[in-house]
């Protein structure tokens, strides 16, 4: 079967009220889920529920993704190195949560991914993620300096879940201290019981990120009743 780069154009626009059922990533082989749809957020919050994002390139068509391993981080191994400790005592950055969403992401699009070849942060996937956002379902922290806006993060939040998405930094800190001040207002302050890092990464690993199966990680999502 053929398919076009990006959503499906065809595709049922789901509301925020409506879901669609994927295949159960348990029963899948490999890391791709499904192919096709769209990115309305009925299907983006679908997804999310069930364990699987979206993440593809330009040129491909819209692949839903649920990898073995998961990366995830709990409130009980999130590492804040002491330097990072003495960065935000000092207010070495203006942290803030949602105040320039819109600029987070085109920033996350933009960033230099050495080995990736391009952004897979198009702008459909811009759209789906602003309109979540509007929705209140997305969430976003920025870092700043003078008021300049010089590195953040965002991600979906699923009640007790939060499914980082993307961060870039324009100075040097400036992604992990906006990252590690959410990831501690999460925790202490909206009873969120892990966050999904999707994929290892060093930098992630280096403030708690933990390897867990696909069946595990599947396992806490329905636990936390996200």
């Amino acid at each position: 079967m053929m398919y076009s780069p990006g959503p499906d154009p065809e595709f049922p626009y789901l509301n925020e009220n409506q879901r669609f059922s994927f295949p159960d990533p348990s029963t899948v082989k490999g890391d791709i889920i499904a192919i096709g749809g769209n990115l309305s957020p009925g299907m983006l919050l679908s997804a999310y529920e069930q364990g699987i994002f979206p993440w593809y390139n330009p040129d491909d068509p819209l692949l839903w993704q649920s990898p073995d391993p998961r990366f995830v981080i709990f409130p009980h191994t999130l590492h804040v190195s002491r330097s990072m400790q003495k960065l935000l005592k000092r207010g070495d950055f203006e942290i803030s949560f949602d105040s320039n969403f819109d600029s987070v992401i085109r920033g996350c699009s933009e960033a230099d991914r050495p080995g990736q070849g391009g952004t897979w942060i198009t702008e459909d996937i811009i759209a789906g993620y602003t309109e979540l956002f509007r929705l209140g379902y997305v969430h976003s922290a920025e870092s700043r300096q003078d008021g300049v806006l010089v590195g953040g993060c965002y991600g979906v939040l699923l009640n007790n879940v939060f499914c980082g998405e993307s961060m870039f930094a324009r100075v040097s800190n400036a992604s992990k201290a906006a990252f590690v001040t959410l990831a501690q207002y999460l925790f202490k302050e909206r009873g969120v019981r892990f966050i999904d890092c999707q994929v290892p990464t060093d930098h992630l690993r280096s403030m708690g990120g933990q390897v867990v199966s696909r069946k595990e990680f599947l396992r806490l999502l329905r636990d936390a009743g996200a």
